[in-house]
């Protein structure tokens, strides 16, 4: 879309509405040269849920050495 720096004077606030809900870019002009585009800001991507808490967890100890105690569970029948 195209506009005089006039027009988008007179209607700057739903001009700028316009862009952001339409995703539409408005080349500005002034005696019939462009001189600035608005544009929307798109949202940044929604980031991925594999790998956000990388780095939040500490182990303190030996995790794979067997347990001093029984549990219930390795009993035989």
């Amino acid at each position: 879309m195209r506009m005089k720096a006039s027009e988008f004077k007179a209607k700057c606030l739903d001009v700028m509405d316009k862009a952001h809900n339409y995703y539409e870019e408005i080349i500005i002009t002034k005696h019939g040269h462009d001189v600035a585009m608005l544009v929307p800001v798109l949202s940044p991507p929604a980031k991925s849920i594999f790998g956000f808490l990388k780095g939040s967890v500490k182990i303190k100890d030996n995790i794979v050495r067997p347990q001093k105690e029984k549990w219930e569970a390795d009993k035989n029948g």
